[in-house]
């Protein structure tokens, strides 16, 4: 009987983890995405306000460099389930 499930386990297990794996990438992509669109409206905000503002420039760079990083985040995990996928 053990066996038996422990065939059961390693026939049906990869079927399943795959597609959760894609899932679990998919969606971290998102969020990364939506944290990126997020940071760059407020750049885009902060870059606006650096004619009025002095304290604007520093704001700008710091949004712009977590907008990118997020960007980029949610770019490799969105390739990196479309691998996944097709494999």
């Amino acid at each position: 009987m053990v066996k038996l499930a422990g065939k059961f386990v390693k026939s049906v297990m990869p079927g399943v983890i795959k597609p959760i794996h894609v899932l679990w990438n998919e969606m971290i992509g998102f969020i990364f995405l939506v944290f990126a669109i997020i940071g760059w409206f407020n750049g885009y905000r902060y870059f606006r306000a650096m004619e009025t503002d002095p304290d604007a420039l520093g704001r700008f760079a710091l949004t712009a460099v977590f907008a990118l990083v997020m960007s980029y985040f949610a770019f490799t995990s969105f390739r990196k389930a479309r691998k996944i996928s097709k494999t």
